[in-house]
């Protein structure tokens, strides 16, 4: 029998995976036909723009063509890798970015190609808080010493110079007293060549931005630590302290320097605008692209990584919502039932309405960026907190709705054998309303696992965000998000055949 599950299991993974497949292949053939042909920047007004959320990209595409009678649409994306794999399928006629990331972006598809014509010209530089104004003062004088004696010229030749200068002279930590602490530098590393992650390196996140940052550290004392994340979370990182610098390649605009300050720039930049030519499509094979997404620099270890955070996200955080869960349980049925602890009944209910009324993924920002704002603690830990007390509301209720279920001749037997309330309750009501609650336990339990998905937003690495990564390096979607639903359906699989396995053998016990 468990010969034959394991094996229906295998075959609903396979048939999965193979309509994922047949779907994404059909969306792309009825997509490509449909596409606006951009030969220029004047045919961009009445098409469908894709951009990086929160990039000058966003912001010149929404003030020059957003509500425009030509009936632009802008498709606004978390990352530059999502908004280039739409461009490849269909889903949008261009994509607006940095010069230097469509260059690293259309080297992988063959299929793209970047305008002549420019559509701004920008420059570069390093946000820093407002209150914060003598690291700024700091940092432009390292950035001004960097300038002149070559550095940061021989970096950035580094990554995007002549084809002799590049990977020729490669940055390299100095070996020098860091006696100013740690420099926490945010950044979104899905922007090659300025921040991406190379699994080859020990630094895992590399780039120009970052070795310029490296520099600054070394000339001012400090010990770098890089924290990635979404782009349009840096700002909200350095104005509530959880980094020092958001270096990510930004550009200096109006509406940023309301928010934080800015260092001199150092580098100069180009929006540019990328089409899909159709002229020419991604021939490798199916073992290629598994090479290329997994086995190459060692990229299944960031799914390796990511799943081991899930897993531990979703331990400590099912403990705590079942225990939270149960006291909150407890209190709301003995209000119920004996019209007891009015207060604390009041403050579990005004619990509940504010955590079920609002979305998981709000709870974890403010819990992350409010909550734990100027304490510098691991993003594993708010994780847990945040998926803990999330999950402890709607356990409350299932738990509260297994007790009620409970004849009240069962406690009314237990008080009348003597047993106190607390007996009563742990030693014979508990026990049977588990039996009946289980199966919602284990939805609970189900739908926390996937929840934790949104890790990402905190930059934390989770199965998702490693999934992500890959993505930013490969601009391959297919492969690395079918593996990762393939991961969760088999951990949900393995999770409901336990809770059902457990289910069965407390009914045994009825008999």
């Amino acid at each position: 029998m468990k010969a034959n599950k394991s094996k229906h299991i295998a075959i609903t993974i396979v048939i999965i995976a193979l309509i994922a497949v047949a779907i994404t292949v059909g969306i792309r053939l009825t997509n490509n036909g449909n596409a606006k042909v951009i030969s220029s920047i004047d045919d961009i007004s009445g098409s469908t723009v894709g951009v990086q959320l929160g990039t000058t990209a966003d912001i010149y595409v929404s003030d020059d063509f957003e509500g425009d009678d030509a009936g632009t649409k802008i498709e606004r994306f978390n990352k530059g890798a999502d908004a280039i794999q739409a461009l490849i399928q269909g889903k949008t006629d261009l994509v607006m970015i940095d010069e230097q990331p469509a260059k690293s972006y259309i080297s992988k598809n063959p299929s793209l190609a970047i305008l002549d014509e420019a559509y701004a010209e920008e420059e570069y530089a390093f946000a820093i808080s407002k209150s914060n104004h003598e690291l700024t003062e700091k940092i432009d004088g390292a950035l001004s010493e960097l300038k002149a004696d070559g550095t940061i010229s021989s970096i950035i030749n580094n990554y995007i110079g002549s084809d002799e200068q590049k990977g020729q002279t490669p940055y390299l930590k100095k070996d020098v007293e860091r006696t100013n602490g740690k420099l926490v530098v945010a950044t979104n590393a899905t922007f090659p060549p300025y921040e991406y992650y190379d699994n080859s390196n020990s630094n895992g996140i590399v780039g120009i931005d970052i070795d310029i940052m490296q520099a600054v550290c070394d000339k001012l004392g400090y010990e770098l630590v890089v924290e990635d994340m979404e782009f349009d979370s840096i700002i909200t990182s350095i104005r509530t302290g959880k980094a020092d610098v958001g270096a990510a390649g930004m550009t200096v605009t109006e509406d940023r320097k309301k928010n934080v300050d800015f260092t001199d720039s150092y580098t100069e930049a180009k929006q540019v605008v990328i089409v899909n030519t159709h002229s020419a499509s991604n021939t490798l094979s199916f073992a290629e692209k598994f090479k290329q997404n997994f086995i190459e620099d060692g990229r299944y270890n960031y799914l390796l990584t990511g799943l081991k955070n899930t897993l531990i996200i979703t331990f400590f955080a099912v403990i705590i919502g079942i225990v939270f869960g149960s006291l909150i349980a407890i209190i709301r049925t003995t209000h119920d039932r004996n019209g007891g602890l009015t207060i604390l009944n009041f403050l579990a209910r005004v619990y509940l309405i504010v955590i079920r009324g609002t979305p998981t993924m709000v709870q974890l920002l403010i819990i992350y960026y409010v909550v734990f704002a100027s304490v510098n603690v691991n993003k594993v830990f708010v994780a847990i907190i945040a998926f803990g007390l999330n999950s402890a509301a709607y356990v409350a209720e299932v738990v509260r709705s297994g007790i009620m279920s409970v004849d009240k001749g069962q406690f009314e037997a237990g008080r009348s054998l003597g047993l106190p309330y607390n007996k009563t309750m742990r030693l014979i009501i508990l026990p049977q309303a588990l039996k009946n609650i289980l199966p919602a336990l284990g939805n609970e339990m189900i739908t926390l696992l996937k929840e934790t998905s949104i890790s990402g937003y905190i930059g934390l690495m989770d199965l998702t965000k490693g999934s992500d990564i890959i993505r930013s390096v490969t601009y391959e979607a297919l492969l690395p998000l079918t593996v990762v639903a393939l991961i969760y359906l088999l951990l949900v699989t393995v999770l409901t055949a336990l809770v059902s396995k457990l289910e069965r053998s407390l009914r045994k016990n009825e008999r």
